[in-house]
C-alpha cells in the first residue's frame, strides 16, 4: 500500500465524522456517566478508515468487534439507560470512516446527516406524541407504501391488455395526488389556512393543477370553513399552469411565444388578480392554532378516482388521434387536455418548431387544450364534494377560457 496525498481528503473526513458525532453525543449525556464520547467516536471512525485501507476481510472484523461492544455495552448499562442510540450511532461512526475513503463528499455529509437526527431528538420524540395524530401516521404509512413499494413494481411502458395505457404513469398520478393533499394538510398546520393552502397551490400547480383542484376540493367539502382559502390555492394551481407554459412554449418553440403572448399574458393578470381577492376574502379564516386538523391528510379513493379519469380521457383521445391522422390535431388536443395540458401544448409547440404546423394551427391547439384542461379541473372539482367549490371553479375557469381565446383573437 502506497500512502498517496489525495487520501488526507478521506482521513481527514473520517477523522471530522467522528468528532461531529461524539460532539452531539458527548453534549448530549450528563456527565457522570460512562458514554461513548468524542474521543471514541473519533478513534471509530480512524479505526474504520484504517480498516478499508487494509482491505474488506478487516474492516469485517473491525465491523464486528465493534458490534460486540455495542452489545456489552448495552447489557452493561441496559438497567439505567435501556436505549441504544449511542451504541449504534458508534457504528455508524466506523461504517462511515470507511465510506470516507472512498467518498469523503458523502462520508461528510452523511456524518452531518446522522449528528443532525441525534440532535434532533427532543423535537422528533415531541413530534411523533404530541403532533402526529394515529391517523396521519397510517396515511403516512400508506402513501410510502403506495410510492416506494408499489411504484417501482408497476411496468413503465404501455401495456396492450391496458389498451396501451402506462400503469407507472396512472399510479405515479394518484400518488402526486395524494401528496398534494397532505402537503396541503401539512402547510395548513404549519402556516395556517391562507398561507399554508395557497403554498400548497402554487407548488402543486407546477406537477398538476388538475390534480391539486382535486386535492383543493376535497379539502373544501372536509373543512367548510376553508373554502375561500382553497379556492385561492386552485386559482394558484392555474396561475403556475398558465406560467409553465409560457416556459415550456419559450423552450420549445420561441417564435411562437408572440402568438401566445397576449393570451398567456391576459391569463395572467386575470388569475393573478382572482388569487389576491380570494386570498383576501380568506383573511379571516382560522390560523393554525384553530384548525384543528388531525383527521385525514389525504382521501386514497379519490386519488385512485382521478387516475382512472386520466386513463380514460388518454383513451378517448388516443383514439381520435388513430382515426383523424394529421386533420385531427385539434380534436386530440382537446380530448388529450383533459388529461395534460403542458405535455399536449408541448406536442403542438414542437410539430410548430419542426415547420409541421403553422403558429395559428399551433396556438389553436394549445388553446383547445387549455380549454379542455380546464373543463376537467371543472368536473374534478365537483368530485370532491363541495358545490360551491365546484362552481366558483367553473365560473373561474370559465372567465379563464374567454380571456385566454380572446387574447388569441387579439393576436390574430
Amino acid at each position: 500500500m502506497v500512502f498517496a496525498l489525495e487520501q488526507l481528503g478521506g482521513w481527514g473526513a473520517a477523522l471530522g465524522a467522528g468528532l461531529l458525532i461524539g460532539l452531539e453525543r458527548q453534549r448530549d449525556q450528563p456527565p457522570d456517566e460512562a458514554q461513548p464520547g468524542m474521543r471514541s467516536f473519533a478513534l471509530a471512525a480512524l479505526a474504520g478508515a484504517a480498516a478499508q485501507r487494509f482491505g474488506e476481510a478487516v474492516l469485517a472484523a473491525a465491523t464486528l468487534g465493534v458490534g460486540a461492544l455495542v452489545v456489552a455495552g448495552y447489557w452493561r448499562a441496559r438497567a439505567e439507560d435501556p436505549g441504544i442510540t449511542s451504541e449504534l450511532a458508534l457504528l455508524v461512526t466506523l461504517l462511515l470512516g470507511a465510506l470516507a475513503m472512498h467518498s469523503p463528499e458523502l462520508g461528510a455529509a452523511l456524518a452531518v446527516l446522522v449528528a443532525g437526527l441525534l440532535a434532533i431528538k427532543a423535537r422528533l420524540h415531541g413530534f411523533v406524541r404530541d403532533v402526529l395524530s394515529v391517523d396521519e401516521l397510517n396515511h403516512l404509512l400508506l402513501l410510502a407504501a403506495a410510492a416506494l413499494i408499489v411504484l417501482p413494481l408497476l411496468p413503465d411502458h404501455p401495456l396492450r391488455w391496458l389498451s396501451g395505457l402506462n400503469p407507472h404513469m396512472l399510479w405515479a398520478l394518484a400518488v402526486l395526488v395524494m401528496m398534494i393533499q397532505g402537503a396541503g394538510h401539512i402547510a395548513l398546520r404549519l402556516f395556517g389556512a391562507t398561507r399554508g393552502l395557497l403554498l400548497a397551490g402554487a407548488f402543486g400547480g407546477v406537477v398538476s393543477s388538475t390534480a391539486t383542484v382535486a386535492a383543493m376540493g376535497r379539502r373544501a367539502h372536509d373543512s367548510p370553513q376553508l373554502l375561500d382559502a382553497c379556492t385561492a390555492a386552485a386559482l394558484a394551481s392555474s396561475a403556475a399552469t398558465v406560467g409553465e407554459l409560457a416556459v415550456l412554449v419559450a423552450i420549445v418553440s420561441p417564435t411562437l411565444l408572440p402568438t401566445l403572448a397576449p393570451a398567456l399574458l391576459g391569463c395572467a393578470l386575470l388569475v393573478g388578480a382572482l388569487v389576491a381577492w380570494w386570498a383576501w376574502r380568506a383573511r379571516a379564516a382560522p390560523g393554525r392554532g384553530e384548525l384543528g386538523l388531525r383527521g385525514h391528510p389525504f382521501s386514497p379513493r379519490a386519488a385512485l378516482l382521478f387516475a382512472a379519469l386520466v386513463g380514460v380521457v388518454l383513451l378517448i383521445a388516443d383514439f381520435a388521434r388513430g382515426q383523424l391522422g394529421g386533420s385531427g390535431v385539434l380534436v386530440a388536443a382537446l380530448l388529450a387536455g383533459f388529461a395534460d395540458v403542458h405535455a399536449t401544448s408541448t406536442s403542438a409547440a414542437q410539430l410548430h418548431a419542426q415547420h409541421l404546423l403553422d403558429a395559428t394551427t399551433a396556438a389553436r391547439a394549445i388553446a383547445c387544450a387549455f380549454s379542455t384542461n380546464a373543463l376537467s379541473k371543472t368536473v374534478v372539482s365537483f368530485s370532491g364534494g363541495s358545490r360551491r367549490f365546484g362552481w366558483l371553479t367553473a365560473a373561474t375557469q370559465a372567465a379563464l377560457v374567454a380571456m385566454f381565446w380572446l387574447g388569441l383573437g387579439v393576436a390574430g
